[in-house]
């Protein structure tokens, strides 16, 4: 089991739990800690995570923030990756294609998604689908982050 679903199946025993989760998931990667990400589904193959819809991440006109909807695209992509991906692979964001489609004005729901068969196989290209929901269901972004998908070297001697 990886050390993401491992963290995420003990924190969870735990009060307050997701937010333990939460915490020790941006303290490896601190760029996250910027949108304050709150998990709800760690699972291989799809992860959900809550942006809140705060000052610290508004835009000129009020609204959560382009680049913070990525941000928390990117935490739920990379938590999704660590949960999914097979002993002895690597992973690596290749680039990430959004569309913006509405307004983000309350919390969103970061989703990532893969279909298991993508590990399995040799290509080293690994789609993860990506969405941002409002409180209401409206999507207002949406798109892939490309992964690329590499055998770990061996370990140093």
């Amino acid at each position: 089991m990886s050390d993401v679903l491992s963290l995420w199946k003990w924190s969870g025993r735990l009060p307050a739990g997701r937010r333990v989760f939460s915490t020790m998931f941006a303290r490896r990667a601190p760029y996250f800690a910027t949108v304050r990400p709150r998990f709800t589904v760690v699972r291989p193959d799809h992860v959900e995570l809550v942006v809140r819809d705060r000052k610290r991440v508004h835009n000129h006109i009020g609204t959560v923030h382009a680049i913070a909807l990525c941000n928390g695209l990117e935490a739920a992509m990379g938590a999704l990756a660590e949960a999914s991906i097979p002993p002895g692979k690597r992973w690596i964001p290749k680039g990430m294609e959004v569309t913006y489609t509405a307004k983000a004005s309350s919390d969103i729901t970061c989703i990532a998604e893969t279909d298991p068969l993508v590990w399995a196989g040799g290509d080293p290209d690994v789609p993860v689908r990506v969405r941002g929901v409002r409180d209401d269901g409206t999507v207002v972004v949406e798109g892939v982050i490309s992964l690329w998908v590499t055998e770990r070297p061996p370990a140093a001697g």
